[in-house]
């Protein structure tokens, strides 16, 4: 099978379920990471890696959605660690991140029933107004179907409300694994235990004209099946927005950290490097419409990140200064503007400074 699959890469046919599964569970890591660089060659030629200068903040940990994986979030308002900050004070925040030099915040928070759809433009808006030079890179899928709940509105109306205060953009947080039967195990409550909710969002966006994001949160209770129908769902949702103004700009996995959750229970060892250089690797093979694949040194370590960029990733994410979700789960992982262009370089590689939508502001910058 791995000689028809390589045919098929190189007659830049698609592999189907059973091929991507067969990759994922029975074919070396070294034939894997081949392949899938052949790819990336492809499909991005140069040596470049992109970053993009960024932080993530978060607005609330009061949640209701009860994710068994999250370590983040609080039920009771008055739980001493518990807060919801003011768009004001949320602006002192984007003001730090903007002295640091980032171009882009990430923004998502907990599914908090107690803010209004206004306080969610609010942010876009005054974002924009007070720092023009900041992306604001904001609120994941669930947190969309939670402004949608709370201000009776359709999806689509929020999304182009959220357009309208300037927002062009839209992590892809939420997704987890897009799997039903995963799903209603890690995640048991709206708007969180369905992918068609997740889905549904993605679609709208892009028919509205957003560039968003695929991610994937793998190394828990799923198996490898549950991996390829979540690549089979993202690769399918960019087919589907091929006449449409907004897509998938990148695909982003990383791994389930176990600390302070109550999944814990239930995953006595967490992924390790070889899971995912392999997830890498098959993500660049079987997402052939998504231009971009994402290597995490944030969620993975320094040196995992860097192997991944010889796996067929082709970008090394953000700075992200600021973050909390991981944090709160026992991990914690920093860089620098020079740090991340010293991990790329090291590499082998370029690295080269991109926006959110990834077009580039510095060319192939090397330190030292």
């Amino acid at each position: 099978m791995l000689n028809t699959i390589r045919e098929k890469i190189v007659n830049n046919n698609r592999i189907n379920f059973e091929e991507g599964l067969y990759l994922l569970e029975k074919v070396s890591i070294y034939d894997l990471g081949e392949l899938a660089n052949n790819i990336r060659r492809k499909t991005n030629p140069s040596k470049t890696v992109t970053f993009v200068i960024d932080t993530n903040l978060n607005y609330t940990n009061i949640c209701d959605a009860f994710c068994s994986f999250c370590s983040f979030y609080r039920t009771d308002p008055k739980d001493p660690s518990a807060y919801t900050f003011s768009v004001e004070e949320m602006m002192k925040k984007i003001k730090k991140a903007k002295e640091k030099g980032c171009t882009t915040v990430l923004m998502q928070g907990g599914l908090n029933n107690e803010l209004p759809f206004e306080y969610y433009k609010n942010m876009v808006s005054e974002t924009l107004r007070l720092y023009p030079g900041i992306t604001p890179h904001y609120f994941s899928a669930p947190e969309i179907m939670k402004m949608s709940e709370v201000s009776k509105k359709s999806i689509k109306q929020v999304l182009i409300e959220l357009k309208k205060s300037g927002q062009r953009t839209i992590p892809g947080g939420g997704s987890e694994i897009l799997s039903n039967s995963i799903k209603s195990q890690i995640s048991r409550f709206k708007p969180k235990n369905s992918i068609d909710l997740w889905t549904n969002v993605h679609n709208i966006a892009h028919e509205v004209g957003f560039m968003t994001t695929a991610t994937m949160m793998y190394g828990h209770i799923e198996e490898p099946k549950h991996i390829i129908e979540t690549l089979s769902h993202i690769r399918k949702i960019q087919d589907d927005s091929k006449n449409e103004p907004g897509s998938f700009t990148a695909f982003i996995p990383w791994s389930y950290k176990r600390e302070h959750n109550p999944l814990s229970k239930k995953v006595l060892k967490e992924a390790g490097a070889n899971q995912y250089l392999r997830i890498i690797a098959l993500s660049r093979i079987f997402l052939d419409n998504i231009p971009h694949i994402q290597a995490s040194w944030f969620s993975e370590g320094y040196s995992t990140g860097q192997m991944a960029l010889h796996y067929g990733a082709d970008d090394f994410g953000g700075t992200l200064f600021d973050e909390n979700v991981m944090l709160a789960a026992g991990f914690y992982n920093r860089t620098t503007i020079d740090g991340i262009k010293s991990l790329i370089n090291e590499a082998g590689f370029d690295a080269s400074q991109r926006t959110t939508e990834y077009e580039i502001v510095e060319e192939k910058t090397k330190v030292g």
